[in-house]
């Protein structure tokens, strides 16, 4: 049996408070990606991924080979958003702002994210983004995800999440989240990343600053999903920008 899909608000915001926020920045720094371990518990992954058959939680479905995206579906979740997504969405958004605005900084952008996630989603809003980002993608055997970006719109926040819902090995297997760099005037660079169930990973929407020998420079990132080989693997994706 699983549990109902929320959290309250103060466990998400504990679990937020007692992540090492100075190592995710730093992985983030150095690598392009952070791994948070155990963000949900098994539970609220198979409750956040059973909503998928309830077709009333979304506004959209996207099948991805009809638009060249690769094999697989996914679906936005439409308002109101399920409790534990707006949680996590709300607690993770300032300690990532911060990160968000340091980066601008290094790599001379002059936009700065405010403290709180409503007002950042209110500037979304005024800029006609007031559709809901957050997803869930389901993969089957053989399907994959191309490289991307998830941009929707003028107003871009650079960091997102992605939480596996599966268990790898055991739902599925193949299917590890990919992420490339490209470098100016180098060779792209990739990054593969091992997930457990309920673990999460901090990744940047389109760029971050690397600092080389003349100061801090923008790289390039896309992501995606290798081929999964079998069996059925759910993620969830958590975007702080709304979309038109």
């Amino acid at each position: 049996m699983t549990r109902p899909l929320a959290a309250t608000v103060v466990d998400v915001a504990d679990r937020g408070a007692g992540l090492d926020w100075h190592r995710i920045g730093g992985d983030l720094d150095a690598h392009g990606c952070a791994v948070v371990r155990g963000l949900l518990s098994a539970e609220e992954c198979a409750a956040l991924a059973a909503t998928y058959a309830d077709d009333a939680r979304f506004r959209s479905r996207v099948v991805m080979a009809r638009h060249g995206f690769g094999r697989g579906e996914y679906k936005y979740f439409g308002h109101p958003l399920p409790e534990l997504v707006v949680d996590l969405r709300t607690t993770l958004y300032p300690p990532l702002a911060r990160i968000a605005n340091a980066w601008n900084q290094a790599m001379g952008i002059a936009v700065r994210y405010p403290d709180a996630l409503g007002d950042f989603l209110a500037r979304c809003h005024r800029a006609g983004q007031r559709q809901p980002t957050p997803l869930l993608l389901k993969y089957g055997e053989g399907d994959y995800n191309c490289l991307h970006q998830d941009v929707y719109g003028e107003h871009v926040f650079p960091l997102q999440l992605t939480l596996l819902l599966s268990r790898p090995g055991t739902d599925f297997s193949g299917g590890e989240f990919v992420l490339t760099e490209q470098r100016p005037r180098m060779q792209s660079r990739v990054e593969v990343v091992p997930l457990g169930q309920g673990d999460g990973v901090i990744f940047p929407v389109r760029h971050r600053p690397l600092r080389g020998a003349r100061g801090a420079y923008r790289v390039n990132l896309r992501h995606g999903v290798s081929r999964v080989r079998s069996g059925q693997r759910h993620t969830a994706g958590v975007i702080f920008h709304d979309a038109r």
